[in-house]
């Protein structure tokens, strides 16, 4: 099976199969084709397609995941009658010994702590916290993801906001403008989770509960500083047009725009220029080679090495 995974957001289109190729339609571009045996999966996020039922069955045969999402987040699952799921890829994710668990988080928030680190000292290189956030970060303690997150967050209210803003989903302030952010981040972190056969209900650190998806929560903690970037961004021009703060907060078409965006930026993960999109799927990538080898090696969080959308 190829492991390439197509998104496709087009407005509206029709997709049809000939001859072993899938072909998409959307009325604004040239007819466009791929061979399906260079197609690992699909992620269909489009308002107004239209497919054939020639199309499923061809993917079928093909052993080809189909992902269909309502407003970019996954609402269902197509896969063939013999790959309900991928038998060893399940059971090692479910049966995980715990500290491999332990040895894939630490990885994990050890990138989330750097990466909140290197986008604080863009927003404030001379902040009298930045040394404390640093020192923090690179600390080899478990449970210092606490103490890294208040550190950051005190940045940032210094810098955008007021002492008064505290970070939290029910909060007010700039909190909405994060907690948009964060719902596109997680979409998109489960678009690759399903494409790639990981069921997002088996966590290394978040906890399950009804309808969560933990390990899209774990896997998308590294990136949040990549949306926080942005947001800080969005602040600042708000700030420069002279609007005040209820103005700046409120969630506009131009503002979903802005943060889906984010998405196409230019980083770079292992050497490697790539879209934060492409870098998303990576990730999950290396994941489940890492489940797969039952080792933690595999895995490769991304890293932030410079961030040009940084809210200067």
């Amino acid at each position: 099976m190829s492991y390439h995974i197509l998104s496709i957001d087009a407005y509206t289109c029709h997709l049809s199969c000939d001859k072993g190729q899938l072909r998409c339609d959307d009325h604004e571009h040239p007819p466009r084709s791929i061979p399906l045996e260079d197609v690992g999966a699909i992620v269909l996020s489009s308002f107004k397609a239209t497919l054939t039922s020639n199309l499923l069955i061809e993917l079928a045969k093909h052993r080809i995941g189909f992902v269909l999402c309502e407003s970019h987040q996954p609402a269902a699952l197509l896969l063939p009658a013999d790959r309900a799921t991928d038998t060893d890829l399940l059971r090692n994710l479910a049966g995980m010994p715990a500290q491999l668990k332990s040895r894939l988080w630490e990885k994990t928030v050890n990138a989330k702590c750097s990466n909140q680190a290197q986008l604080a000292s863009q927003w404030a290189p001379e902040h009298s916290l930045l040394k404390d956030l640093y020192t923090h970060a690179q600390s080899p303690k478990p449970y210092k993801e606490a103490e890294c997150a208040r550190l950051f967050w005190e940045i940032f209210s210094t810098t955008w906001a007021n002492d008064s803003f505290r970070r939290g989903r029910n909060e007010e302030s700039y909190n909405p403008l994060f907690n948009y952010a964060y719902a596109v981040l997680l979409s998109c972190t489960l678009q690759y989770l399903f494409a790639l056969g990981l069921d997002p209900c088996f966590g290394i650190f978040h906890q399950s509960r009804s309808h969560a998806t933990p390990l899209a929560y774990d896997l998308m903690e590294p990136f949040r500083p990549a949306f926080d970037a942005n947001v800080a961004r969005w602040i600042q021009m708000g700030i420069n047009s002279k609007l005040d703060e209820s103005q700046i907060a409120t969630i506009t078409p131009e503002y979903r725009k802005h943060i889906v965006a984010t998405l196409q930026a230019s980083v770079v993960y292992n050497g490697k220029q790539l879209s934060l999109r492409a870098a998303i799927e990576a990730v999950c990538r290396s994941f489940r080679k890492a489940v797969l080898a039952s080792q933690s090696g595999p895995y490769s969080p991304w890293k932030i090495s410079t961030i040009k959308w940084a809210g200067s």
